[in-house]
């Protein structure tokens, strides 16, 4: 009699656990899945020492290269920035003009601050105006660091390079591979960016250095024309470096 009350009372106690545990099944099976977490886009670097102060526009101002001068521009970068909350800082297009109505030019290299300049994840592109353009090189100085790794927009994204779909390598510089308006007459800034009409040129940067034998960052070759289009068929969308000026 013993041994019969107590089998049965473990078939009872099996019977509990084998319930309770399939509750927990349907439980568990009833629950929603955890979301991911997600990973923020961070648009500033978080180290204060290095400060975001250089990006390529993440759009153009959809009218070729009518930027509205060297002050529309500007205030295309310092929108930009402000978007990423990074715009108490005075930004600068890298752009040169050219002499016009009685205007004197104006050297990119010249407007841009002193550097160093760091993209949106902490990475420093170049230390200084010389260093930007490879004033000087020998052991110390290698060149700047500019590269489709590290040449990044104000979002923290990539910039479309040669190979994507659509090729956007182009960025718009009118300036000399030293950072410098061009002297001869030939026109080579769209009259200053103010135009967008198919005749005309703008001398056009590499940010991925590569492309054709045309490596260099900020005078590769000139645009086929100021308008968008033009643009587009080059290989941009009317894309401009921005740097910190301060």
């Amino acid at each position: 009699m013993t041994i019969k009350l107590h089998t049965a009372l473990l078939c009872a106690a099996a019977a509990v656990a084998a319930t309770g545990f399939g509750v927990a099944v349907a439980q568990n099976a009833a629950a929603p899945a955890a979301a991911p977490t997600a990973v923020p886009n961070t648009a500033r670097s978080t180290d204060p020492a290095k400060p975001l102060s250089f990006f390529v526009t993440s759009e153009g101002l959809g009218k070729g290269a009518d930027l509205g001068g060297l002050a529309g521009a500007d205030a295309h970068c310092q929108k930009l920035a402000a978007s990423v909350g990074a715009g108490q800082k005075t930004w600068r297009a890298y752009l040169s003009t050219q002499p016009a109505d009685g205007q004197p030019a104006v050297n990119a290299r010249d407007r841009i601050g002193n550097g160093p300049w760091f993209n949106t994840r902490g990475v420093q592109i170049a230390k200084d105006v010389a260093h930007l353009h490879g004033d000087t090189l020998d052991a110390a100085r290698l060149g700047n660091n500019l590269s489709r790794n590290t040449v990044l927009s104000e979002k923290n994204e990539p910039v479309k390079g040669a190979g994507d779909k659509p090729n956007e390598h182009d960025i718009i510089t009118g300036s000399t591979p030293d950072g410098r308006a061009y002297a001869d007459a030939a026109d080579k800034t769209c009259r200053n960016y103010t135009t967008s009409a198919a005749d005309g040129s703008a001398q056009l940067g590499h940010f991925d250095r590569t492309g054709g034998g045309n490596t260099s960052w900020n005078s590769a070759h000139p645009s086929r024309g100021c308008g968008q289009a033009n643009l587009v068929a080059t290989g941009g969308a009317g894309l401009l470096y921005c740097f910190a000026a301060n």
